[in-house]
């Protein structure tokens, strides 16, 4: 059951403006459905915030929760480009999430942002292993949250950028 997903939403804001708001993942927590605290892994203070060396290659928890659960994961950066597209893929699973940025067109200063997510045969895999016989359900259940949880995201987003 793997899977892309994506929503888009224009924001009232540079790309410069929302790459440095969404790069910094220590503010994860203030627009995310689900991650509501991040910290860099490499990081002497583990509540430091956005630093240029933060880019590919860097790795950062997470910790997410649901009314079912609350569970943590550890994610690498595998796209760092300014103003562009930030993404990570959460390492246990092989999930991909991200945002691209781009100006957003017939408008003065605006960002077209979308937010994606990948599901990928090696997430399936590592469903099968940690759910057994309940990674179909548990699949869809992630594949329905994601889908809530991203226009979600983009409107907090939107709100925190646009004041």
């Amino acid at each position: 059951m793997a899977y892309e997903l994506s929503d888009s939403i224009t924001i009232n804001a540079s790309p410069a403006a929302v790459f440095n708001l969404l790069s910094d993942i220590t503010r994860t927590g203030e627009w995310s459905a689900q991650c509501y605290r991040a910290h860099w892994n490499d990081a002497d203070d583990t509540h430091a915030s956005y630093a240029p060396s933060h880019g590919i290659g860097s790795t950062f928890t997470g910790y997410n929760h649901t009314p079912e659960r609350e569970w943590s994961t550890t994610s690498e950066v595998i796209t760092y480009k300014p103003n562009t597209e930030f993404s990570w893929q959460v390492l246990s699973s092989g999930t991909i999430w991200g945002y691209r940025m781009e100006p957003a067109p017939n408008t003065n200063d605006a960002t077209l942002l979308t937010e994606y997510t990948a599901f990928t045969p090696a997430g399936e895999a590592y469903f099968r292993s940690k759910f057994g016989p309940d990674a179909t359900a548990q699949e869809a259940q992630r594949q329905h949250a994601a889908t809530a949880g991203i226009t979600q995201t983009l409107t907090r987003i939107k709100e925190i950028l646009e004041g």
